[in-house]
């Protein structure tokens, strides 16, 4: 009995040391798929930053042809909207009457949960209401917990309704006993964007002492046409989706810039730099600064050296801006914490800056400050408390990449300004949670090899310096040295390379098979790279031209486009190559694409070897 009892517990011990260690593999496995994904995202931002002079003319020209309404005459009509745009008997939403009342915001909540939209009308009322309690506030709101005993923290929503209504159902709807603050990012990427704007611009009017929001770095409208948001309100509101959008700019640009709480607490969406200046950000007005990417991408030796690399026109200033107006905006907006001590440039964003430890804690006492709240970046637990406890990033908006790659949470604050954080993750069904995590991985370095083959002549360079022979092969050393200098996504690439490309039985790496399955026919495979590269542009672009949002333009609305962006970004692609690619993706040879089928065309298959 005495060796079967000792059986069992060694049986025991091993079972616990293999459940431990696929525990930390499994957990390793998560980690690099959201380093994999949140490198992409800060790239994509750059990348934004970089053609946002190009957006901003497309915008204009675009938009420009086809109104015929005089500044004056739009002003006039922006104040007969609620007047002029008729509710018909058909629609069974919400009719919501100023000023609102507890009532209306219970609708809107009601009316959401069961898919509905508001009218149009009921919005751009909505949110010409926002914009006036708006425009009475300070850059920097000044609260107090000695009222309510505590102030609920959230961070990014990205358009995450279920997680709004995960809160609300948790923590209570925002009241004069149950006070708000939402910390900016409250638009693109989710599905629900316009709704969260809703129902957040809602309870600030009925409770405007006691919700609050602070501005996000996707609080933009050229933000808004990479990632989502303006191509949601145009499939909502069609008709009344330009007037929407243009209010909204206005809207954007008078949300406060920053939170103190108790005189303790500073809350800001990105971070700090070693210049900002709470008593300058006090100061000048806000309203200047509506679109942050456009005013002053010319500002900084960062970003004016990015233009200059990438061949892209900078944009000019607006008079009414002063670059040091700009630069504190964009880096309280913008910036991320690091663990080094300094101040530098944000190469991986390409705005804002890293602050590290040393920064905060004098920013801190130079304020008598206790503490420094802001959110803006992923975490996989949805908060982090980093530079020896003085700094905390919360994030609301659970599986933000991928169905379970992160939780939500938020935060509460008492009196005594202890953080209490409440985790949670929306789920609408359940799976087993390794073939989830494997789903997860697979979108992870799916989106990476698409990343690989954007640069694919530039990467083939950076192989061949190593394989001057033409061999095919190099080490997995030289091969990861070479992936970093080109892409710069800070990723483990010694660790990610059995999934990225082939190796052979000597332990090299096969370096052209990082580019396997990705060839388009019969397009050549320069301007494949190039559309890899451009295509979240594109698709921008395209939405700006498909004035009907049809999804459709035809074959020479598409040849154009493609050389304007073509001729801006000095690409060196030929007439023939542009007209043949037109050509491949019309399908029905109808004499229109489709561009939705377009996007997929660029896409990895699922089956393709990982």
């Amino acid at each position: 009995e005495g060796c079967g009892y000792l059986g069992s517990i060694k049986a025991a011990i091993l079972i616990q040391r293999w459940y431990r260690c696929y525990m930390a593999r499994l957990e390793m496995r998560r980690q690099y798929a959201l380093s994999i994904f949140q490198s992409i995202e800060y790239a994509e931002e750059q990348a934004q930053l970089q053609l946002s002079s190009f957006f901003t003319f497309m915008l204009d020209h675009f938009t420009h042809l086809n109104e015929t309404d005089t500044g004056k005459d739009k002003k006039k009509f922006n104040m007969k909207i609620p007047r002029t745009i008729e509710v018909p008997d058909s629609y069974h939403g919400p009719r919501l009457s100023f000023p609102l009342t507890v009532a209306d915001t219970n609708s809107l909540l009601h009316a959401f949960k069961d898919q509905q939209h508001l009218h149009a009308r009921y919005v751009l009322q909505l949110l010409h209401e926002t914009k006036k309690l708006l425009k009475q506030m300070p850059n920097i709101i000044h609260l107090s917990t000695s009222y309510s005993k505590e102030i609920t923290i959230c961070g990014d929503l990205h358009g995450k309704l279920d997680d709004l209504l995960l809160i609300f159902y948790k923590n209570g709807l925002p009241s004069e006993e149950n006070p708000y603050l939402f910390n900016g990012d409250f638009v693109d990427r989710g599905e629900n964007s316009i709704e969260i704007l809703i129902i957040l611009f809602a309870f600030l009017l009925v409770y405007p002492n006691h919700l609050h929001l602070n501005r996000g770095n996707h609080e933009d409208h050229i933000m808004n046409l990479r990632y989502g948001f303006t191509k949601e309100v145009m499939k909502k509101y069609r008709s009344h989706s330009k007037k929407i959008l243009n209010l909204l700019q206005d809207v954007y640009s008078w949300l406060p810039l920053a939170t103190v709480i108790d005189s303790k607490v500073l809350i800001v969406h990105g971070g700090i730099s070693d210049t900002t200046d709470l008593d300058f950000l006090n100061l000048f007005k806000r309203n200047k600064h509506m679109c942050l990417l456009h005013d002053g991408v010319n500002s900084g030796p960062l970003l004016e050296a990015q233009y200059l690399e990438s061949n892209v026109r900078m944009p000019s200033v607006p008079s009414e801006l002063t670059a040091k107006e700009w630069k504190q905006v964009v880096d309280i907006l913008w910036s991320d914490p690091k663990n080094q001590n300094g101040c530098t440039p944000n190469k991986v964003r390409g705005g804002g800056c890293y602050f590290g430890p040393d920064v905060t804690a004098r920013l801190l006492k130079r304020y008598n400050l206790k503490m420094l709240i802001r959110s803006h970046e992923c975490k996989q637990e949805g908060y982090e408390i980093s530079h020896d406890g003085q700094v905390i990033t919360i994030f609301s908006a659970s599986n933000y990449y991928e169905d379970g790659s992160n939780r939500g949470a938020y935060l509460k604050l008492n009196p005594d300004l202890i953080p209490r954080f409440v985790q949670y993750q929306v789920s609408k069904c359940t799976r087993k949670q390794t073939l989830h995590q494997r789903y997860i991985e697979w979108s992870a370095l799916k989106s990476l090899r698409e990343k690989l083959y954007s640069r694919r002549s530039e990467l083939i360079a950076a192989f061949r310096q190593y394989d001057p022979n033409y061999t095919g092969r190099i080490s997995a050393t030289e091969w990861a040295s070479a992936v970093e200098s080109v892409l710069h996504l800070d990723l483990p690439w010694r660790t990610l390379r059995s999934r990225l490309v082939q190796l052979a039985p000597d332990g090299s790496v096969e370096y052209l098979s990082c580019f396997n399955d990705l060839e388009i026919e019969p397009v050549q495979p320069a301007l494949v790279e190039t559309l890899y590269r451009y295509r979240t542009d594109l698709e921008i672009i395209f939405n700006i031209i498909d004035k009907d949002h049809s999804g459709l333009i035809s074959i020479e609305e598409f040849r154009q486009t493609w050389k304007l962006f073509n001729s801006h970004l000095k690409i060196d692609i030929d007439d023939e190559s542009i007209d043949n690619l037109a050509r491949s993706i019309d399908f029905n040879k109808d004499g229109s694409i489709d561009f939705n089928e377009f996007l997929e065309a660029f896409h990895v298959k699922e089956g393709t070897a990982w």
